[in-house]
């Protein structure tokens, strides 16, 4: 039986706040921005949500018909970097870490680091984050919110771009024909993530 996916709207923005929240406080990553734990439990809501108005303003939040999982898509021009011009320039960075944690240099410092590695050049599809609510993990939700993508990338010759943010996912990615792109990024005394890239298939 297959998934029911349709776009979020903003009636659902507290929805996919509570399932990016849920899905990433343990994350690697999430773990290395906010390192006291109570901290992260209280201030990681605030980070989902800024990433959340910003795909809501400029791209695409699929979420399944149940909604027990939604994916955060931008549409990436050849000249862009994965961000509109408010949060792509300099600026953009220390703008989220004062909404969001100002006494937080990783929040700004994650940021920066990610937009470095982001590819320019290539008009693609940029898969932001994907969350599925931890009950509900490997039950193939994600997969089919990321195929749903894909095949139209697929029908459109339009590629695919990601950052892996834990050994585990990279797997799942590398199964839907996502492959390392450049060197790994390692977070300064933190952990690993993975720049991955699928060129369309035929």
């Amino acid at each position: 039986m297959g998934v029911a996916i349709r776009a979020a709207g903003e009636a659902d923005r507290e929805l996919v706040v509570r399932l990016l929240d849920a899905a990433f406080q343990d994350d690697p990553v999430s773990g290395w921005v906010f390192p006291d734990e109570e901290h992260r439990r209280a201030t990681h809501p605030a980070l989902v949500a800024a990433f959340t108005d910003i795909v809501f303003a400029d791209g695409r939040i699929d979420l399944t018909e149940d909604g027990t999982a939604c994916a955060l898509w931008l549409s990436i021009p050849a000249a862009d970097h994965g961000l509109d011009p408010e949060h792509r320039d300099d600026e953009g960075p220390a703008q989220l870490r004062a909404a969001v944690d100002p006494d937080n240099e990783r929040v700004e410092q994650i940021a920066r680091l990610t937009a470095d590695i982001h590819p320019a050049g290539r008009a693609h599809e940029y898969l932001w984050m994907i969350a599925v609510a931890p009950e509900r993990q490997g039950e193939g939700l994600g997969t089919a919110l990321v195929t749903s993508v894909l095949d139209r990338c697929d029908r459109d010759g339009v590629p695919a771009y990601l950052e892996a943010s834990s050994a585990r996912s990279r797997k799942l990615y590398e199964r839907l024909g996502f492959e390392l792109l450049g060197r790994p990024l390692d977070l300064p005394d933190g952990p690993r993530m993975w720049p991955m890239w699928r060129e369309p298939r035929g």
